[in-house]
């Protein structure tokens, strides 16, 4: 079979369904080996069927078996399990690795994707924020290729020179929308619903990360996440509140320079930046419109009414594992939230008293980590409680 060979893991959400979309504008340059998801059986023999890949992994196993059988004389084999991941990423038919699993459970695959020297296209930015030094280094010694794929450290990367990528640089600008609320009182978010958090004015998203956005937490990821790709520390990392998502992001140079990426609003542009960078492909995204006005407004952001990105900015100063602390917790929170156990007020008062519970210790090793996460994870799921 010709193509570059990609393994897309998440490919049953909003990232893996839009890589699918970009993929199949270029049959003859890309073809599917691996679509992995959690649990999602309709979708992923929707998508089998269409892109008929190698293999579908599902981490439940009971999903898994009735996949199975559904796909029953096809040329698609169904795996199950963490170990299954790990094994397809490292094929060595796949090129690329879409890392688009949310949350901690993407961490492992993409290690191992980075240690097997693929090119990891990077929408889990939990990976960067839980072992940023032990990610970094397996991208190095497995002579890995790695492309972010957020729009904001995407634009950040596309706004690079590539000879020298920290030539010159003075700052980072990381723009945000402000998430559905960012006009609301603190008083008013008491109410907020997962429903009302979940609708993002701009772009379109999962659940989790469309939380994220409203509660600002997403930027707090995101700059811990910028330090990491671009080598540099929280005091260069500027969030700046842009309403309108046109303005992906910035970089400010030493001689006073400032270059933007602008485009649509819409994932398809870095995936299709990412799969054939350093060219260019056709994305299925339009372009902006510029006969008609186009308003850029830029502000700083409320850090009283953004709390979770102060304690971003915390956590990214004081490192170790404190980022994977503010994660763990973060995702602990949100589900309660989504679940309807958790108001969404609480979700900086979860992840602050979670902090202020744990113990800094230096990420020097995954079991430090990992054990970190799951320390995080109970004191913030007794707090819920």
């Amino acid at each position: 079979m010709s193509g570059e060979g990609l393994a897309i893991l998440g490919s049953t959400g909003t990232i893996g369904a839009n890589t699918l979309s970009v993929v199949s504008r270029h049959p003859d340059r890309y073809r599917v080996v691996a679509l992995a998801a959690r649990s999602s059986v309709e979708t992923m023999e929707a998508q089998c069927r269409e892109h008929r890949p190698e293999f579908a992994v599902l981490a439940d196993e009971t999903a898994a078996a009735d996949l199975r059988g559904r796909l029953a004389g096809t040329a698609t084999a169904v795996l199950s399990g963490a170990s299954a991941l790990e094994e397809v990423v490292a094929l060595p038919q796949v090129r690329h690795v879409l890392a688009g699993i949310v949350g901690a459970a993407g961490l492992l695959p993409t290690l191992v994707a980075a240690r097997a020297g693929k090119r990891v296209l990077l929408a889990n930015k939990e990976s960067l924020v839980m072992s940023g030094r032990l990610f970094m280094d397996a991208i190095r010694e497995g002579g890995a290729e790695l492309i972010p794929i957020d729009s904001e450290h995407n634009a950040v990367f596309q706004c690079l020179p590539a000879r020298s990528p920290r030539a010159g640089v003075r700052r980072l600008l990381l723009t945000a929308s402000g998430g559905p609320f960012r006009d609301r009182s603190p008083r008013d978010l008491e109410s907020v619903t997962p429903e009302a958090a979940c609708a993002h004015p701009n772009w379109e998203m999962g659940p989790k990360i469309s939380v994220d956005s409203a509660t600002m937490m997403n930027k707090a990821l995101e700059v811990i996440e910028a330090c990491w790709l671009f080598e540099t520390v929280p005091d260069r990392v500027e969030v700046v509140v842009h309403p309108q998502s046109t303005v992906h992001s910035m970089v400010e140079y030493e001689d006073g320079s400032i270059l933007a990426q602008l485009g649509t609003p819409d994932m398809r542009t870095p995936i299709a930046h990412a799969l054939a960078w350093p060219e260019r492909i056709d994305s299925g995204v339009p372009g902006l419109d510029f006969s008609v006005p186009l308003r850029l407004d830029f502000e700083p952001p409320d850090f009283g009414w953004a709390p979770c990105l102060r304690l971003g900015y915390e956590a990214a100063r004081a490192g170790g594992t404190l980022p994977a602390v503010l994660n763990a917790a973060n995702e602990v929170v949100v589900a309660a939230f989504l679940d309807r156990r958790a108001k969404f007020s609480a979700i900086p008062r979860v992840v602050e008293e979670t902090l202020s519970r744990s113990v800094q210790r230096e990420a020097d090793n995954l079991d430090t980590i990992l054990d970190e996460d799951a320390a995080a994870r109970e004191i913030a799921t007794a707090l819920v409680g």
